[in-house]
């Protein structure tokens, strides 16, 4: 994988991780994945090599590979590896993943697994301050096939369109129109949907028809109007 490119805020210890950011700490939480029903080789390989303590602030750094997930600031939250590695499948498993749509950058760490199992990504965030940070950490890694924007994700990226396949990492009331028009022909979107009680979605459009297969409960932040 790459992470080359010298960051000078982190040492080359500091990627690599030691302790409980160690590569041994990221086999044990693929055995976790493993054992959660995690079965894309290529999912799992990239999320072991993948130093997800590198997204979170130093002082979280130690929990970084829980099966958990842990506030990023802003009122948002880096997903648990589970979601992160579950949405992936999904979305490998149900549309050819050649250009994709990622609405709620977040901290990045999603971002970053997608843009090493799929050529490319685009991806959305409406908190400025985060989409600066994650963008700074990607390309700290040498991940280059993402393009970013500050929008607001029920808009989606129309400039864009359409996309082989979308991914949402927070929860809107119901699906956003938008966005489900912006898929392509045979192209899949992996949404949660709901307040209290939300649930993962694969929505395959055929035409100008829509398929909706509920797959799990979820549990997601707000997906929020607006820009900050």
């Amino acid at each position: 994988m790459r992470y080359s490119v010298t960051d000078p805020k982190r040492t080359v210890a500091n990627r690599q991780g030691i302790g409980m950011t160690s590569q041994r700490t990221r086999e044990r939480l693929v055995e976790v994945l493993r054992g959660l029903g995690v079965q894309n080789v290529n999912v799992l390989e990239v999320m072991r090599s993948t130093p997800r303590h590198l997204f979170l602030d130093e002082a979280l750094a130690h929990r970084a590979y829980e099966d958990k997930s842990l506030p990023i600031g802003h009122n948002q939250t880096l997903s648990r590896p589970y979601t992160v590695a579950r949405m992936s499948e999904l979305l490998l498993a149900s549309c050819p993943a050649k250009k994709v749509l990622e609405i709620g950058t977040g901290s990045g760490y999603q971002t970053c697994i997608l843009a090493q199992l799929v050529p490319k990504v685009l991806t959305m965030e409406r908190i400025e301050p985060l989409l600066n940070r994650a963008r700074h950490r990607l390309q700290a890694m040498d991940i280059d096939n993402v393009v970013y924007k500050h929008g607001d994700g029920y808009e989606g990226w129309p400039a864009r369109e359409p996309f082989d396949g979308i991914i949402v990492t927070a929860a809107p009331s119901t699906v956003p129109q938008a966005l489900q028009w912006q898929l392509a022909e045979g192209g899949c979107m992996i949404i949660p949907v709901g307040d209290d009680d939300q649930c993962l979605l694969k929505i395959t459009r055929s035409g100008n028809h829509f398929s909706k297969q509920k797959v799990e409960a979820a549990n997601f932040v707000p997906l929020v109007n607006g820009l900050i």
